[in-house]
């Protein structure tokens, strides 16, 4: 079996975006590979260093919605960044080979600037973000990484330096090739693209009260003043997620019933609630399962994180060898 190789930044807690973007479909590819998902908590530090006060909440919270959205630890591989050391040594052997000039030109270098101007970012963990990205992938010579199409990009410096240190010293990393999967966007309720940055998100530790009012007060096409007001569809983020969630037949209805002023808001929304508490109930139940029981939380992410050193271990000692280190 190939192997697959992706983790989820501690930087705050899962939501839908997170549900259907990228855990779903890793729990789909399980059963087809050889996977390896991992909690990346040094990642969250690159830009939230200076308050990493919520950082080990962030990492519980993240491996009990791995578990709670269908990954198997009999399946895959389930484990921590930081306890594996070798990802750490690997980033910085890496850091003696890349130019300076590719991680400038990353992509998300100045967006993130841009984006996060509250934050300083000027240090080298922030920079070196790609080379850390980098050793997690190739220390486990994964041979695919599941990406949306937008993100081939960000994955093609992980293959330059592959190829660089394969080059310099002996070939001994694949090449990681992206596993094109499709990411839907998925809306926030104020009808900007969910994130915990914009405040927006329905989480995966919600209460089913809080999110039945998140998505009751979620805002909707800004035509349809009154009931009898006619809307578009197209312009609703609530019909955006009725594409997701809803079937069919009710997506049909819902957007007739919108056109026509058939369907209130309210009558809308009540159908998007039910169809999101099917995909949520199950992941609350399991959730509220493993929380009477930590313990096996812990035990499942010390299993995953021994299985993964031992894999990195066997890499580096390649590694130090093609290096000349003694």
């Amino acid at each position: 079996m190939k192997r697959v190789l992706s983790g989820m930044q501690a930087s705050g807690k899962l939501h839908l975006g997170n549900l259907i973007g990228a855990l779903s479909n890793w729990v789909r590819l399980q059963d087809t590979y050889d996977c390896y998902f991992f909690v990346a908590d040094w990642h969250a530090l690159t830009t939230g260093y200076a308050d990493p006060s919520s950082l080990k909440e962030s990492t519980q919270d993240i491996l009990l919605n791995f578990l709670a959205a269908g990954l198997d630890p009999e399946k895959c591989t389930i484990f921590l960044q930081s306890r594996v050391l070798e990802h750490a040594e690997l980033h910085l052997l890496l850091s003696m080979i890349t130019p300076l000039g590719w991680l400038e030109r990353v992509p998300t270098y100045k967006e993130k600037q841009q984006e996060l101007r509250d934050r300083d970012l000027s240090t080298y963990g922030f920079l070196g973000y790609p080379l850390l990205q980098t050793a997690d992938i190739i220390i486990y010579r994964a041979s695919y990484v599941p990406v949306g199409i937008d993100q081939v990009p960000h994955l093609e410096i992980s293959r330059e330096i592959a190829r660089r240190f394969n080059h310099l010293y002996k070939e001994i990393f694949p090449e990681p090739e992206a596993l094109l999967t499709e990411f839907p966007k998925i809306v926030g309720t104020d009808g900007r693209k969910m994130s915990k940055s914009y405040d927006n998100a329905i989480y995966l530790s919600d209460t089913p009260k809080e999110v039945e009012q998140k998505l009751k007060t979620m805002v909707t096409d800004p035509a349809r003043v009154k009931r009898s007001d006619a809307g578009n569809p197209e312009l609703s983020p609530v019909y955006h997620l009725h594409k997701i969630f809803s079937s069919q037949a009710e997506q049909e209805e819902v957007a007739k019933g919108c056109r026509t002023a058939d369907i209130g808001c309210i009558d809308c929304k009540k159908i998007l609630i039910k169809n999101v508490f099917s995909v949520m109930e199950p992941i609350w139940e399991k959730r509220n399962e493993l929380l009477k029981n930590p313990d096996v939380l812990h035990d499942i992410a010390k299993k995953g994180t021994e299985k993964a050193r031992t894999v990195a271990r066997e890499t580096m000692h390649l590694v130090r060898e093609a290096m000349g280190l003694f």
